[in-house]
């Protein structure tokens, strides 16, 4: 998947394919006129830029996600931790937890995620 980015307003054009895909693109045009306020132009324009990021196609005029939301956060998530903590999740979840104190429902979530991807 590499390391792609998405700025704030293709962010929010992702997640309205994300909520609605398959979406036709006229469909998405209007959805885009409604919840962004754009016009038919900027959404082709957006279309085209985030296709050619590789996170979405346009298959005669339906547009379907090439990379599943959860998928892409995920790498996201990873990229950080490469990019901010030099692959350490220890170092990450003290960072993180350094400011801010986990409930014992997160805890427990934290130690069952651990437990169902241990090596081994």
């Amino acid at each position: 998947m590499g390391n792609i980015r998405l700025t704030e307003m293709e962010g929010k054009f992702a997640d309205l394919i994300w909520d609605n895909e398959p979406v036709s693109s006229r469909d998405l045009v209007k959805l885009c006129e409604s919840k962004l306020n754009w016009k038919k132009s900027t959404t082709y324009t957006m279309l085209k830029r985030i296709e050619s990021k590789g996170i979405f196609d346009n298959q005669n005029g339906v547009v379907v996600a090439i990379i599943k939301r959860d998928d892409f956060f995920a790498e996201q998530s990873n990229q950080f931790v490469k990019d901010t903590f030099n692959g350490s999740l220890p170092k990450f979840l003290a960072a993180f937890t350094k400011t801010r104190k986990l409930s014992d429902s997160e805890i427990e979530d934290v130690l069952r995620l651990i437990n169902e991807h241990k090596e081994g």
